[in-house]
Order: C-alpha cells, then structure tokens, then sequence
C-alpha cells in the first residue's frame, strides 16, 4: 500500500516529481523513489512496507533487463501462487507482490490483470517504446488520478499531487453542481476539478505518442450471467465458506501486524467469525470508534462480539471539539467532498491502530452492497441515502444558473430484476466508489493500509447471483448471511437490525458545531453558487431544530473546506 505519481512527456522533471511525491509522504513514510529521464518520463513512489521488508523491495522497481519500471500501489494477495506458475521463467530476487506483477505483466500482457486477486493502481514505463501501461483493480478500492496538459500526461493517487505538479485547480461545476442537487459524489472517471480525471475501476490505459487509450478490461455483468449457481442450501454455503475462507487466509499475508475494524453489525461479526476460526489463538488487536453518545454508538454491540475471544478490543474516541481539525486535514488531502463525521471517526480510529503498531486493518466494505442490505432496496423509491426520511439534499439552495449544470447520471440497468440494478448502481457507480474513496484517504492519511476481504471478486460474483430470496427473506435482509452468522454468533447480533447513524453528527452540527458551521456556510456564498436567502433560511431552521437530516448541511460545510 503506497502512492505513486508519474510524469510522460516534455515536462517531466525530478523537481516536479519530487513535489508530488512530498504531498502523498503520509501514504509510504518508509521509503521515497524515483526514476526520470528529463523531457521523457518521470516516475515516482512512496512506499508502506508491508510484504517484504528490504530494500530490495523499494520502487519504482526495475526487471532485469532495465527496460521496465513499475510503481505499484495496492496489494497482490495471491503473489504467491502467481510466483510459483512464474518461477521457471524469472529469476526472483525478493519475497515482494511486486516484483510478481511485474512479471506478471512481461509474462501475459494485459490479460495479467484477469490473474489477480488484490487491490490495485499501477503504472509499467517501458523504456525501449516510451509506452506507459497503467491499471487499476476491479472495484477501485485504489485510486488513480490523471490529467493531460500541454501534450503531457500526469497521474498520482491522490488529486493534491496533481495540483503541485502545475494541474490548474479550477471547479468542475458539472459535477459539483449534481453532488448538491443528487448526492452523487462524482462519476467512475470525472473529478470534482476540470481536466482531473479517474481511471475506471476495472478498467486499463495505454499512453503513447501524446496518445491516451482506455479500456474496461473486468466485465462484471458478463461474469455474473456466465455463472450457473444452484439453489440448495447445502450447496451454496459450502461454496460461501469456501470463499469466504480464502478471502480472509489472503487478505492476513503480511509481514507486518494485522488487525481488523468492528461494528456492531452482521458484516463486522461475520468477519469476527471468520478471523476467530483461522486466527483465534493469535493475539490480535480490534478497533472501534465510538463517540460517548449511547443513542449511536455501537460499542456495547462490539464489546459482546468479543467476549471470550481473547482479541485486544481499542476503544478509540471522537469528540465535537476535534472535528474542525479532522475536517480540514482529510480535505486538504482528499480535495473532495467525503462522507460527514462518521468518516472522520474512521480515520481516527487508523491514526490510534498505527500508534499502536498495528498496519493493517481489514473491515466488512462491500457486504451490504452485495448482499441487499440497504433499507432502500425495501422502498419503491430509489434512493441514495440508508436511513433518511426526508430528502438528504436540497438542490433549491442552489442558483438557478448553477443548477443547470447539474445533471443526473442515469446509470445502466444491465439486469431485468429492480433490486439488482440498484446492487449494480451501489458497487459500480454510487455507494461503493464512494465509501472506497473515503476509506482508502481515511487510512492512507495515517499510513495504515485497509483491506476488505469482502470485497473478492470471485466472492462478489456468487453472491450477487445469487436468488432474491437467499437476501431478502421475510422482509429480513441479508437474511441467508445471518443464517450462517446464527452458527458461530449470538443471535442476538446476528439477527441485529442495520443501525446507518454511527456518530450524534445532526446534534453536533446544531449545537457544539455551530459556529463552525457557519463560519464555512458563509465562505462558500463565495463561490456564487448558492441563494443565499433559501441557504440561511434552511440553516436557520436546522439550527432551530430541523434536524431530521444532516446530509445537505454537511454538504455545504466540506464544500467550503475543499474550495
């Protein structure tokens, strides 16, 4: 897990790279590392060591013959198996998933990334074609940011070192303008910034010549209608364990400490049931955040999940007063809108698992996706937002000339079944991307690297496939996965219902918070995309005690952060 940064073309410089690389420091503090060829190809890297611990290990890392360089940000969790089908063929000199996708990648091309198990965003230079090939994984845990510009291409993980490359920062107002009116937090490619863009998830580049090709290499609706799954109990949880199983003996190859984050849900005692049953009698360290408010804080629910484990529980506590702090730090590395409070109670609780030694963490991303386990997918009405009942956002604060910018992504509908185009929109195009974007800075920031295991492709695969009835049965969601939880947990936090507030957010807003509030609500006037009448009437009565949702006023106050 680490950051990677890159310059192609006549602007390429080590000054330049150099202070790419400065600005994502946090997401590798072990190691710096560069290639360049001035006016050519300028690569960086910033390492968390996490497989293999050496130097031998440092990027960018070269093959053999000096024609390859790769920077690498992720993990390759089958490296192992993959060595062993390459191990005829090349000589290893590390014990690192990088030098394995490496040659990987000399070894099969492109077709590489179907062989893959992981979470990746990587970059191969090679130096004879001045060719850059560049990937990222299936669902887009790991992120990968570009531009063109003056007939260069750039890229980093994260947007900021874009900027300090000389990328001008000017508002996207597309889709800053459908972020307040829809709640859609960007699409799979667009930024929040003109002429900042995403690489698709599951999907691979090709620059050459000034020339830039993109291409979708993971098709996930062809691979779910190619499966044929029975429908018999027995045999679908003996498939389930199976990949679950793998999934998780995977995802704890390191040679570092490995941890894993709790809630009080099925998803968090799901992946308790399984670290207990391959790990239980290691002494593993759990995280939980809580914030003192008993009206949302799932701690009483992690403490009973742990009893009689013998796994160290860390408590870490957010309070209203380190917020404003937490806010402002996560924007300035994000420079995007993130997902309130809760987020912030996330990366906290990374900063408390790396003062204590611990560098990995896995959590349950994925699980409600998956398995249906929204409360929407209930409702006739298509919504965005667990757990609201009045509209989370209020596109009439906004100017009628700003609002025309808006626009509403009409995402595909591959599948003829309602609730499983709304699964499809969740992973691909709205709740998942979302909350990997704000996970992966959540942690990065604190130089903690996340996995979720949950999040196996294989795994994801069968479970979206399978019958409505294996997830929703008798109006219970996620019902055949709390079949199985039953089996190794109390009932009682197997059959829990989904609980989507975590922190008192809609009180701190309205009280502690206040006059930070507005303090930011009036900063963004600035911008000229707000009415300002409509604005101060609709924080005046959320001060007042309007506090049903938060989500719009949240809004309004991380946008100022990031402008």
């Amino acid at each position: 897990m680490c950051g990677i940064a890159g310059i192609i073309g006549h602007r390429a410089n080590i000054h330049a790279l150099e202070s790419m690389l400065k600005v994502q420091n946090h997401r590798g503090p072990d190691h710096t590392g560069t290639f360049f060829v001035n006016g050519v190809c300028a690569l960086g890297h910033n390492r968390l060591s996490i497989l293999d611990l050496t130097e031998a290990a440092n990027q960018p890392f070269v093959s053999d013959d000096g024609r390859y360089f790769l920077t690498f940000n992720g993990e390759i969790y089958n490296y192992i198996e993959l060595r062993s089908k390459l191990k005829n063929k090349f000589t290893f000199k590390t014990q690192s998933d990088t030098e394995v996708l490496l040659y990987a990648y000399l070894e099969w091309g492109e077709a590489c990334l179907d062989k893959l198990k992981g979470m990746f965003a990587f970059a191969v230079w090679d130096s004879h074609e001045k060719v850059l090939f560049a990937a990222r994984d299936r669902f887009g845990v790991k992120p990968f940011y570009f531009s063109r510009q003056d007939d260069c291409f750039y890229f980093a993980s994260e947007i900021k070192a874009l900027f300090e490359a000389g990328i001008h920062k000017y508002p996207n107002e597309k889709v800053w303008s459908t972020f307040f009116a829809y709640g859609f937090n960007g699409t799979g490619k667009d930024s929040f910034w003109k002429d900042v863009y995403q690489l698709p998830s599951g999907s691979y580049l090709i620059y050459k010549d000034k020339e830039l090709r993109i291409k979708r290499w993971y098709d996930f609706v062809q691979n779910v209608n190619q499966k044929g799954i029975s429908a018999k109990s027995d045999d679908v949880t003996e498939r389930l364990m199976e990949l679950y199983e793998e999934t998780i003996r995977l995802r704890f190859r390191a040679d570092v400490p490995v941890g894993f984050n709790l809630s009080g849900g099925v998803d968090s005692s799901f992946l308790l049931s399984m670290v207990l049953k391959f790990y239980g009698k290691e002494n593993i360290q759990a995280f939980t955040f809580f914030t003192g408010d008993e009206r949302y804080d799932e701690l009483v629910w992690v403490e009973k999940m742990l009893e009689n484990t013998g796994f160290q529980l860390n408590k870490c506590l957010l309070k209203s007063e380190e917020v404003p702090a937490l806010t402002k730090k996560m924007s300035d590395h994000l420079c995007e809108p993130f997902g309130g409070i809760p987020t912030l109670a996330y990366s906290k609780l990374f900063s408390i698992a790396r003062e204590s030694g611990v560098l990995v963490l896995l959590d349950g991303q994925g699980s409600d996706e998956v398995w249906a386990g929204y409360d929407y997918y209930l409702q006739p009405e298509d919504k965005l937002v667990q757990g609201s009942k009045k509209s989370p956002v209020k596109p009439e604060l906004l100017q009628k000339e700003f609002l025309m910018h808006s626009e509403y992504p009409d995402t595909v509908k591959p599948f003829e079944n309602r609730i499983l185009n709304l699964q499809y929109r969740d992973i691909f195009f709205s709740k998942l991307p979302r909350a990997l974007k704000y996970n992966d800075m959540a942690s990065m920031i604190n130089s903690v690297e996340l996995r979720e295991p949950f999040l196996d492709h294989e795994l994801m695969e069968f479970v979206f496939n399978l019958p409505m009835d294996f997830k929703i049965k008798d109006g219970v969601q996620k019902s055949y996965l709390r079949d199985i939880s039953s089996k190794f947990l109390n009932n009682q936090i197997s059959y829990a219902p989904k609980r989507p507030l975590q922190t008192p957010q809609r009180e701190w807003l309205g009280n502690e918070l206040s006059p930070w509030v507005m303090d930011h609500v009036n900063l963004l006037y600035k911008t000229g995309w707000l009415n300002k009448n409509q604005t101060e009437a609709a924080v005046d009565s959320y001060m007042k005690g309007d506090q049903e949702n938060s989500y719009f006023l949240w809004q309004l106050v991380n946008a100022a952060h990031c402008i």
